[in-house]
């Protein structure tokens, strides 16, 4: 499978994200609010993309795990 940008953006987006999360979590630290302020227009903007670049994986994932064939196992036998 070829990744076109708009995946690439959406993956960058969700780790991004992600990375915030954690460092909220662990250390209470929000990169985002620390880098735009605190819910300023721009930091709700990047919620915002993270947000929908995760919806957008979500639905590419179960697109693709539609797209994949399993070949039934073969039965051994004894």
């Amino acid at each position: 499978m070829r990744l076109n940008t708009i995946d690439w953006i959406a993956y960058a987006l969700t780790i991004i994200g992600g990375i915030n999360w954690g460092l909220v979590g662990a250390f209470d630290f929000n990169l985002v609010s620390a880098i735009f302020g605190e819910m300023s227009t721009l930091s709700r903007i990047v919620y915002v993309l993270v947000g929908l670049s995760a919806l957008y994986l979500i639905y590419t994932g179960t697109k693709l795990g539609k797209s994949v064939h399993h070949e039934p196992q073969a039965r051994v036998v004894r």
